[in-house]
């Protein structure tokens, strides 16, 4: 596959829905940060939405325990093809803040992805959920 191959197969991605089923499903997940108290929720999101999605790409997945008690779990996701080709290193953090339900307006949840022509909504769309989309289609596609 070339670089022009691998544009138009992302393109695809996006414009078939894919992405924005992706996205979608992400938004759902209610995991506030700024609560007090780590939600647990957090943990699940790691195991159940990114390690599935990075394991069958070849990356080795740890879900670690965070030392701090007010701090979230961490995902350490590695995959080596060479030793000798650099490194590239992405983070993302899968919390959000509290998702304030009721001033949203009407027809909006900050737990579904709601697209109205260009504007999307739903909490984490752009930090971080859509990041974490972006980021993992990006190397999907460019693994396969």
């Amino acid at each position: 596959m070339n670089r022009q191959q691998l544009i138009q197969n992302v393109q695809r991605y996006f414009d078939d829905g894919r992405f924005a089923t992706d996205l979608r499903r992400r938004v759902a997940w209610r995991i506030e940060s700024d609560t007090g108290k780590v939600p647990p929720e957090l943990h699940t999101y790691l195991t159940d939405e990114m390690v599935p999605w990075l394991a069958p790409l070849g990356f080795e997945c740890e879900v670690l325990d965070n030392p701090s008690p007010q701090g979230g779990p961490f995902l350490v996701a590695r995959r080596v093809e060479d030793p000798a080709l650099p490194t590239v290193l992405t983070y993302g953090h899968g919390d959000v803040v509290n998702g304030q339900d009721a001033q949203w307006r009407e027809g909006l949840s900050p737990w579904e992805l709601t697209i109205e022509g260009e504007r999307w909504y739903g909490r984490g769309t752009a930090d971080n959920k859509g990041q974490h989309t972006v980021s993992l289609a990006a190397l999907a596609h460019t693994i396969e």
